[in-house]
């Protein structure tokens, strides 16, 4: 079977360049208007990618002064964007640490009923340190105890959208008889993080659950990726560090007894692009010219668990000492190893470290021709670096308008993507199956409180 091109839009605040909102090309809408969102999601639509994603953050950001990065919050916005839209799948990040089971599994099968089976969960355990303030905590989780709940909660939503069978609704006004009592079952689950009778108050949604999403690359979100996740968000700075991260996942997908092909590597790609390279690098100095270096530190300083970057002068080099072990940050490890990465391979100074990550906090920039662009995503894709990518323009909507119109139709004559749409829903669209039923787990003493 010949591989098929994902592309996937991340919308993100006005675009991923954090000096986007200041740009001319950046729409003049409020962050808080749902035509913003529903403009995008059609003009992705008319482009055929995919899917869209919504990421969150739980805590109002420290430097709100200068960076307005506030947006509505996801699942509310997908059930806006279902009907605004037909065709394009809807994924919202929602976190495991700081939500309920029941809660979620509820909101996602009904957004999966609305859409008509386009949803998708974007899986995240909250890494922020200023969450935990927000949700009665008086300490962050560590990282290995995120992902232990995270395991849990997978057990317990998996087990909800389970627990109705996809023939339990018979809807027979004749005999008077709405639904097959036989088809829908409790999950009694007692574990160490949450005890949930079941089963889910709503039926099985058109997909039979969400399409599950991840974008963890330390060791152990790659495990818990390949054990759940169907589509991986990932950042990489090189493609032989992507090829790694593809076939690793690949491996570890295998060994978990799953078909590998049925978990798409998608990393980030964040082109400025421009009808010569000339033109596409004035705009990135443009954009770097209206970022702040200040807000810059901050957003470092939040990524290595709020360590104090203020003392460092912005122009000397670089070292790996002037930053924390990564071993030692709770917060969103993988990335605190690419920024480290970027350090040691390219010796670059602070206000150029804030630069590259001013364009996508550290997912893949480049500045080019669509041309250019189009042969980065065939090069990474036929080399086994990703299966797609999730496209994060630096300025929205202009450079989505521009690869939609000018790169979209590049990788179709090179026959890597879709000239329309083949199915109805975000499965589809991936080329993954339907999930069956799962029979109802067995008990598991290992999780039970003591």
């Amino acid at each position: 079977m010949t591989r098929e091109l994902h592309l996937n839009l991340f919308i993100h605040a006005r675009g991923h360049h954090e000096a986007a909102w200041r740009h001319p090309a950046a729409s003049p809408l409020p962050l808080t208007d749902i035509r913003y969102y529903q403009d995008l999601a059609q003009r992705a639509e008319a482009g055929l990618f995919d899917s869209i994603f919504l990421a969150d953050q739980l805590a109002l950001g420290d430097d709100v002064a200068h960076a307005p990065r506030t947006w509505l919050e996801p699942i509310t916005v997908l059930a806006a964007l279902a009907g605004a839209t037909s065709r394009i799948g809807l994924i919202a990040t929602a976190s495991t640490t700081y939500t309920e089971p029941f809660n979620l599994a509820r909101q996602f099968a009904s957004l999966d009923h609305i859409s008509g089976g386009r949803v998708g969960w974007n899986i995240v355990t909250s890494w922020l340190a200023a969450a935990a303030g927000n949700y009665g905590g008086e300490r962050q989780l560590s990282h290995a105890e995120r992902y232990a709940r995270a395991e849990e909660f997978m057990q317990v939503v998996t087990a909800l959208w389970d627990s109705w069978a996809d023939d339990a609704v018979l809807d027979d006004r004749a005999s008077g008889t709405y639904a097959d009592p036989r088809g829908i079952r409790p999950i009694n689950h007692q574990g160490a993080y949450y005890r949930v009778a079941g089963p889910l108050n709503l039926p099985r949604g058109p997909q039979g659950r969400p399409v599950l999403v991840q974008a963890g690359s330390s060791d152990t979100g790659r495990r818990f990726a390949a054990r759940h996740a169907e589509a991986v968000f990932t950042a990489h700075q090189e493609k032989a560090a992507a090829r790694e991260f593809y076939a690793d996942l690949k491996a570890l997908a295998a060994a978990e007894g799953r078909a590998p092909e049925q978990v798409l590597v998608l990393p980030g790609l964040s082109p400025v692009i421009g009808s010569t390279e000339a033109e596409a690098q004035r705009i990135a100095r443009e954009l770097n010219d209206l970022s702040d270096p200040e807000v810059g530190r901050k957003r470092l300083s939040g990524r290595f668990g709020g360590h104090d970057f203020s003392h460092l002068p912005l122009d000397r080099p670089l070292s790996p000492e002037d930053f924390p072990d990564p071993g030692t940050v709770e917060a969103a490890r993988s990335r605190t190893e690419v920024i480290l990465g970027l350090v040691r391979r390219e010796g670059l100074t602070l206000r150029q470290l804030l630069h590259r990550l001013a364009g996508a906090r550290g997912h893949y920039t480049m500045a080019g021709t669509p041309e250019q662009v189009a042969a980065l995503i065939e090069d990474w894709f036929l080399a086994g670096a990703a299966d797609g990518f999730n496209v994060m323009p630096a300025v929205l909507p202009g450079m989505l308008d521009t690869f939609v119109a000018e790169v979209v139709p590049i990788l179709q004559r090179r026959g890597l993507f879709r000239r329309e749409y083949a199915g109805r829903t975000l499965r589809a669209h991936y080329g993954l199956p339907r999930p069956p039923v799962r029979p109802a787990p067995a008990a598991r003493p290992d999780l039970a409180a003591e």
